[in-house]
């Protein structure tokens, strides 16, 4: 029907755009996601039903994905970390996808454009672990055809703005 907006193809309601409140929501709750309603409300200046309802909407909408720690892998024992880059089988993205997601200390794996298909981030105890995980799991995988390891010396994470 005219007017009426469609669900995506992943099921994915449409996005709707983000007012200067939702902003700030989504700035705050970067910054802090234990942060209270009450608190995140008082800071934007909204009720707590307002701001109870547009986090509500901002999750039901998928922009927020969800809430998680963020971790010092060094201080938990991860003190290896590497970003590896794979050329794969064209078409195999959503397999490969699958398998990676399985190996341990995957943190973040993204299709790309370029001179390689796939960027894996992972984070593993030592380099013998790192050797072991893309010499035997990751070349392993049949779709995958080269990898190419860069060590992480030293990582930073940033708060972009929204």
């Amino acid at each position: 029907m005219q007017g009426e907006q469609m669900a995506s193809p992943d099921g994915k309601p449409p996005a709707r755009p983000l007012d200067p409140i939702d902003r700030d929501i989504l700035r705050l709750l970067r910054t802090d996601g234990r942060a209270s309603i009450r608190s995140v409300a008082e800071q934007v200046h909204v009720s707590r039903a307002n701001a109870y309802a547009r986090i509500n909407r901002l999750l039901d909408d998928g922009v927020i994905r969800g809430f998680s720690a963020r971790v010092d892998q060094e201080r938990a024992g991860q003190g290896a970390s590497a970003y590896i880059t794979l050329k794969i089988v064209q078409n195999s993205w959503r397999t490969v996808r699958e398998q990676l997601g399985l190996l341990p200390g995957a943190a973040h794996i993204a299709l790309v454009s370029g001179d390689f298909d796939v960027l894996l981030l992972v984070h593993t105890e030592d380099n013998r672990s790192l050797r072991e995980l893309v010499l035997t799991r990751i070349q392993a995988i049949p779709e995958v055809l080269s990898t190419r390891t860069l060590l992480v010396f030293e990582e930073t994470d940033l708060d972009p703005e929204v």
